[in-house]
């Protein structure tokens, strides 16, 4: 089964990423319920590794925190909005690695580039897409509390992929 960990984009969030993508009309914009944060993709699992992927993700303590949003970029095929930096969310990243290592699935080394991908396109089209950038406003958009992430199910279509949650993790308050 194709899968992937990511934090779910709040509602606010996404409608303020609709103004980006008709700014940018290039390629076929990401629907508002397939957006997401990636922090592992898993690649296809079987479900024996999925179900001890689950057992471990939901050992992880993590505190809720914010993430904002830096700017937009091309990243591959796609058009994304990149998250500022922040320790938490590293950290997380971090941690939902350790978990795929100890249910066994063996991630590609790459550096974590926290993003949302908004639009995805042709190669063909990235050049335009990078001559036509122009700057907009991310200070608009709003601050977003992550409280919890997900295992996602992605089944890939004609149309564009299909996420389906399989399990959601809330964040569990520790002490110091």
């Amino acid at each position: 089964m194709r899968s992937f960990v990511a934090i779910d984009l709040t509602e606010e969030t996404k409608a303020a990423f609709a103004p980006l993508q008709r700014a940018y009309p290039f390629g076929r914009p990401v629907l508002p319920e397939n957006m997401h944060l990636t922090l592992a993709f898993l690649d296809d699992q079987p479900e024996e590794t999925l179900e001890a992927m689950h057992e471990e993700l939901l050992t992880l303590a993590v505190r809720p925190f914010s993430i904002t949003f830096a700017g937009i970029e091309c990243y591959g095929r796609a058009l994304t909005v990149r998250a500022a930096d922040c320790s938490p969310l590293t950290a997380l990243h971090r941690k939902v690695q350790t978990a795929a290592r100890r249910a066994g699935i063996i991630l590609p080394r790459r550096r974590f580039r926290p993003h949302v991908t908004i639009a995805r396109f042709k190669p063909e089209q990235r050049e335009t897409i990078e001559h036509a950038s122009r700057p907009c406003i991310i200070s608009a958009l709003p601050e977003m509390l992550v409280a919890n992430f997900t295992l996602f199910q992605s089944t890939l279509r004609p149309e564009g992929p299909l996420h389906d949650a399989l399990a959601h993790y809330p964040f569990k308050l520790t002490t110091c």
